[in-house]
């Protein structure tokens, strides 16, 4: 929403109200203009940054370009006005009816928005950060408020954000498709649209100030898995230079590992991409696999389609995930692969994990004895590292192993392999919980909440108002990054001395409960092995 009052843009971004009076004009007023590839954009100032929304980096993936690698977009001729956010790449969201997709969300989604210093022109070479939302790649878009790049940029940083197809629209094998255009990589839509808009980056962001070659990428839960990713996708090759997983594992637990034709190839993923695919085009009275069912399914509509990305390995069955896929063209190993192997890129990367992520979802158990069992040979190692006293809550239990296992322990291999290499690799604990929080977040810090401290965006919500102290974790924390975006590495005056990854010394820098931060022994040593022992061959 925006309107123009004497040449003064008052605009409402994502439910945070900006309210401009006629002293402000300073502040706040329409003006860049910067030339694309595809032609003229317009966007806004606002406090010192420039702001560039909804520029499209590829066509809009409909019709006979649903399930295709993203398409050039077409050029304009009038400016482009880049002051509002684009639409959200298709998605059910949280609370939408069956039926029917999240407000704001189209099958035309694919956009990117970009913060630059206002004072940032052509050839000044600053370095780029590319943010990668999570979602577990069925929800999420490039436009939440926590995504605010201003922080970034009034630190000499341009932030980009985007959106990528999400669900069934961004991961989806079917034996049509397979055939269709043989010349193309087939499955992973998500990944593609993140390549397109690297490339984008690379082909554009120099016009806003930016230097190509110093780009990084960091992301979140899913998001992070997409780094891990586009470290090990040949076509990712070159299109960054530095990367940060923000809670993305580092096994392929939680990575790329369902193959497109075979079945029973992976332990996590028993039947394959395209039967996923065959048993969705089945519930929707699609019986053949040729190119007129293939037709049918592109006939069906975006709500039919995206419904929160699960599938079934037929009737009755588990319902299987519908995430990133081994197609061989594309993804070719999956990163535990490559890293277990060697092929590590030389990339200085920052990767870590919070340390309460989630209370459940990947080991369920109703009491204690349930859950220690499933450490099978390594039940006394398990209940020495979590239960040594048997007095732990049951609670804290299954939060400490369902985090161990999917974050914290993939953490501590990936740095590994990295290290293993002489590639530079800072590893992360984010513990820190706002007092607000603590009621919430009682043995830990949650998956995602050290988001609005990297952007440095602590909006007051939800009868929640930060602290003085969370203002400070945020400066140093969006610092780090800022600094390790600049230089690879994140160390700089003023903050405490965050050392690389050592092997033999078990370090992990902790962004700690007293809101400061250190280098420290990891007091999580004997569970990280147990996790290590009982699960990872």
């Amino acid at each position: 929403m925006k309107k123009i009052i004497t040449g003064l843009t008052i605009f409402i971004s994502c439910g945070l109200f900006a309210q401009l009076k006629q002293g402000d004009a300073i502040h706040k007023t329409v003006s860049p203009i910067v030339k694309t590839v595809s032609g003229l954009v317009q966007g806004i100032i606002d406090d010192d940054v420039s702001i560039f929304k909804g520029i499209p980096y590829a066509a809009p993936p409909v019709g006979e370009f649903r399930w295709r690698p993203p398409q050039t977009v077409k050029p304009w001729t009038e400016i482009r006005d880049a002051s509002q956010y684009g639409l959200n790449c298709a998605q059910a969201g949280w609370g939408a009816a069956p039926g029917t997709i999240s407000e704001g969300s189209s099958e035309d989604g694919l956009y990117l928005n970009i913060w630059k210093p206002r004072s940032a022109n052509p050839g000044a070479n600053l370095p780029v950060m590319v943010w990668i939302h999570g979602g577990a790649f069925v929800f999420g878009s490039g436009s939440q408020p926590d995504f605010s790049g201003i922080q970034f940029a009034k630190q000499g940083v341009i932030l980009i954000t985007f959106n990528y197809r999400l669900g069934r629209l961004g991961f989806f094998a079917f034996p049509a498709l397979s055939k269709e255009h043989p010349e193309e990589p087939k499955g992973n839509y998500a990944y593609m649209d993140q390549i397109a808009a690297l490339q984008w980056v690379k082909e554009n962001i120099s016009a806003f100030g930016g230097n190509p070659k110093n780009v990084t990428i960091f992301g979140e839960s899913a998001g992070g898995v997409s780094v891990h990713s586009l470290l090990t996708i040949p076509a990712a090759k070159g299109l960054f230079q530095k990367a940060i997983i923000e809670s993305g594992g580092g096994r392929d637990g939680v990575l790329t590992g369902r193959p497109i034709h075979d079945e029973n190839a992976d332990m996590y993923y028993p039947i394959s991409a395209e039967t996923i695919g065959i048993n969705f085009a089945q519930k929707h009275g699609i019986n053949g696999t040729d190119a007129e069912a293939l037709a049918k399914l592109r006939s069906l509509n975006v709500a039919e389609i995206v419904d929160g990305g699960q599938e079934t390995n037929g009737p009755g069955g588990v319902p299987i995930y519908s995430g990133p896929i081994l197609d061989g063209k594309l993804v070719v190993e999956t990163a535990e692969s490559a890293y277990k192997l060697g092929k590590v890129p030389n990339i200085p990367i920052i990767i870590g994990s919070n340390s309460a992520e989630v209370p459940a979802g990947f080991f369920n158990a109703k009491n204690k004895e349930e859950l220690i069992a499933l450490f099978g040979n390594h039940k006394e190692e398990a209940l020495a590292a979590y239960d040594v006293d048997g007095k732990t809550d049951f609670a804290k239990m299954l939060t400490l192993v369902n985090t161990d296992k999917v974050w914290a322990e993939p953490t501590r291999f990936t740095g590994r392999a990295f290290a293993s290499k002489s590639i530079p690799v800072y590893t992360y604990l984010f513990s820190y919980v706002s007092e607000p929080m603590k009621e919430r977040m009682k043995y830990g810090a949650s998956h995602g909440s050290e988001i609005p401290f990297v952007f440095g965006n602590l909006i007051d919500r939800n009868g929640i108002i930060f602290t003085e102290k969370d203002k400070g974790v945020a400066k140093m924390m969006n610092s780090y990054w800022v600094n390790f975006a600049k230089n690879g590495n994140p160390n700089g005056e003023g903050l405490p001395l965050w050392p690389m990854f050592d092997t033999n010394k078990n370090n992990i820098f902790e962004l700690n409960k007293e809101g400061s931060a250190e280098s420290i022994s990891d007091y999580r040593k004997a569970r990280l092995d147990v996790i290590e022992n009982a699960f990872e061959k």
